[in-house]
């Protein structure tokens, strides 16, 4: 057995065992490593700000090499760099001053650089880097892997929307027999759905902040008086591609990351929604799916072909939603100016788009093995003629016919309805001979009103 095998198997979390190779797109985000990379980013540039500002006579401008050698430091910084990082904390005990010590240790003999080192990591408090990392991190994740693979499961709903877009389905309220729709038409309800999430998830602004021990630039000013700081961090927040938060604590006080963390819920919910109603289509025979070579759906039924993607999905959602909610709950609270409840709990982030990448994964293979089942789709319909009893009464309501519900509902409660039942019905009203003649040509399959241009405008 391989090193990388054992490694698997012994893994406490899924995702890094079973699904490890379902969110490699993650990792470099938020991975360990993926965090100590963003801290050194905001260090890097952090350090490259202060450089520029002509108040702080004490660091001289650095030449455009200089900048250079600083920041592919920042993008260039490897898994043993990160790894040097963590031996470092061994001593420290703190993962920020870690990475300050690192910086340093690779600056200390450029000739340009070395003089500044005490301006690494100047005035700031651990919580001026983290906020901004994970900001960063989230603006990454949601920008490289979220919004694409969410785009990428709209596109394949549409496209089952438009193909199915005049195919006919009863429709089940309370589970029974109700006014049909088309399968098109219940496939776009659900891209309306995740579109209008996926615009929130995208524009959820990502606060950051940059302002000292508890917010009031103290040693700032203490340092440079003279300097207007307030301006100078919105400025350099600004520049990460972040929105300046003006007023906090020691932390950023989390309210950007509990709205990500909401709009993905909503957006994961709808899914498990959509999970839900298509495993009972299977289960009705609406839907049939592919059959793969080889693989099993019961160890002990050999007929079955079972809706695991689906139930995958759905269980991978529930799991990535606990834990949004979780973020949602407790990020935005802290203790007085600032308690370390919240520094372990965003350590978990990746684990909870982990889950939610991988239920998008499962959720497109299950959607990629569908196909669409007419004849037990007709079967259903043609068996519910007691469904056109709305379009009937509906009909006798806009020509006065007294008591045009509860004569449909004596015909259809508790009734078995036939297609000859329901047409000797029609047949019987006082109604203008086109209507009248609309209505018996009227079927179970063809009163979906505009269910069809519904699926198609979408």
């Amino acid at each position: 057995m391989s090193a990388d095998s054992q490694t698997t198997l012994l893994a406490l979390s899924p995702l890094d065992g079973r699904y490890a190779g379902k969110v490699d797109a993650l990792r470099p985000i938020f991975s360990e490593f993926g965090l100590i990379k963003a801290r050194v980013k905001v260090e890097v540039e952090w350090l490259l700000a202060l450089a520029a500002e002509p108040g702080i006579a004490e660091l001289a401008p650095f030449s455009d090499a200089a900048s250079a050698r600083l920041r592919a430091l920042a993008d260039g910084l490897s898994v043993a760099d990160a790894a040097r990082v963590k031996e470092i904390e061994r001593t420290t005990n703190h993962d920020v001053k870690a990475v300050e010590y690192l910086i340093k240790e690779r600056l200390k003999d450029d000739a340009e650089l070395g003089p500044a080192l005490e301006f690494v990591h100047f005035a700031c408090t651990s919580e001026d880097i983290n906020n901004l990392s994970y900001a960063l991190m989230l603006n990454q994740a949601r920008q490289d892997v979220l919004l694409p693979k969410l785009d990428e499961l709209i596109q394949k709903l549409r496209a089952m929307a438009h193909e199915h877009a005049a195919l006919p389905m009863l429709s089940r309220t309370h589970g029974q027999t109700a006014s049909p729709t088309t399968v098109g038409k219940e496939l776009a309800n659900v891209v309306a759905r995740l579109q209008r999430q996926g615009e929130t998830l995208a524009g959820a602004i990502m606060p950051g902040k940059i302002n000292g021990a508890v917010g009031n630039y103290n040693a700032h000013v203490a340092a440079y008086p003279d300097i207007d700081w307030t301006a100078f961090s919105q400025r350099f927040v600004a520049s990460l591609g972040l929105d300046w938060q003006p007023y906090t604590t020691q932390i950023e006080p989390h309210d950007g990351i509990a709205e990500v963390c909401d709009a993905q819920r909503r957006i994961d919910t709808i899914c498990v929604d959509l999970c839900r109603d298509v495993w009972g289509y299977i289960s009705l025979g609406y839907f049939k799916q592919a059959v793969k070579a080889g693989e099993v759906g019961s160890s002990t039924m050999p007929h079955k072909v079972n809706p695991i993607d689906f139930e995958n999905a759905e269980g991978n959602f529930g799991i990535a939603n606990a834990l949004f909610e979780h973020f949602a709950a407790k990020l935005p609270i802290s203790r007085w100016q600032r308690d370390l409840t919240d520094s372990t709990v965003l350590r978990a982030l990746g684990t909870a788009f982990g889950h939610a990448l991988i239920g998008f994964d499962a959720l497109l293979r299950g959607l990629g093995k569908l196909s669409a089942n007419p004849e037990r789709l007709a079967a259903d319909l043609d068996a519910s003629w007691e469904v056109l009893a709305e379009a009937v009464q509906t009909v006798m309501r806009r020509y006065g016919l007294p008591n045009p519900y509860e004569q449909l509902k004596a015909l259809t409660r508790g009734h078995g309805i036939t297609e000859a039942s329901m047409r000797e019905f029609i047949a019987s009203l006082e109604l203008p001979a086109a209507d009248k003649q609309r209505l018996l040509a009227m079927t179970p399959g063809s009163y979906t009103g505009l269910a069809e241009r519904l699926a198609r405008e979408i």
